[in-house]
């Protein structure tokens, strides 16, 4: 409450509160927390028992299921009912790069997907995320649709290459898989075109407000 009488206002209408901080233990993070520890027993149930097991494995990607559904919960929330708080806007994209970097790791660890897969994708990442940083400052990068596009079809074919998959949907990962691919470079791309000319109008900006 602001502390103004009904009186002086009218007595019609109650004052509006004032906007609260969001509390640090709130539902959105609270879904980024159970993602980060969802990564270690992940990565238990995808290398349970050598880490071919077909039930072990439907289990991990359960986990990890559960974990990209989160991450789709956890940033709107977020957002639609002003829960941003810092840890949040740390631990969301931490949390993110965990499961999917843990699931790349260990899918190459078992030969199942190959080296330079995982490494083309968690360079992107990585990569991006510093980048973000580099041009904060001079603004923010938002998401795009490609970068929207690149995040669900990540997902599926990873879930899918999580699974004991044999025969034609074994093929079918294998196409999703390249589809992931291709839109991670180029979308990776896009972004660095957009923090260079980010960059350089922010540059632009405070040299003519210098001068």
């Amino acid at each position: 409450m602001s502390g103004v009488p009904a009186s002086a206002a009218g007595g019609h209408h109650r004052p509006a509160a004032a906007a609260r901080p969001a509390r640090l233990w709130n539902i959105a993070n609270i879904l980024t927390m159970v993602r980060l520890l969802l990564v270690p027993g992940f990565v238990l149930l995808m290398l349970h028992n050598g880490g071919y097991d077909p039930a072990w494995r439907s289990f991990a990607w359960a986990a990890f299921a559960i974990a990209m559904i989160t991450d789709l919960f956890d940033g709107h929330l977020a957002r639609r009912y002003n829960l941003v708080t810092n840890f949040g806007k740390i631990a969301d994209p931490i949390a993110d790069k965990a499961i999917m970097g843990a699931a790349l790791i260990c899918l190459s660890a078992l030969s199942d997907l190959p080296w330079w897969v995982t490494g083309v994708i968690l360079f992107r990442e990585i990569g991006i995320t510093l980048m973000r940083f580099w041009v904060i400052k001079h603004g923010v990068i938002p998401a795009s649709r490609g970068g929207k596009m690149k995040t669900l079809a990540q997902g599926i074919a990873v879930g899918m290459y999580i699974l004991a998959l044999t025969g034609p949907l074994a093929t079918l990962r294998f196409w999703m898989m390249a589809v992931a691919v291709a839109l991670t470079v180029l979308t990776g791309l896009d972004y660095v075109r957009q923090a260079i000319v980010l960059r350089r109008a922010g540059l632009a900006a405070e040299r003519e407000s210098v001068g």
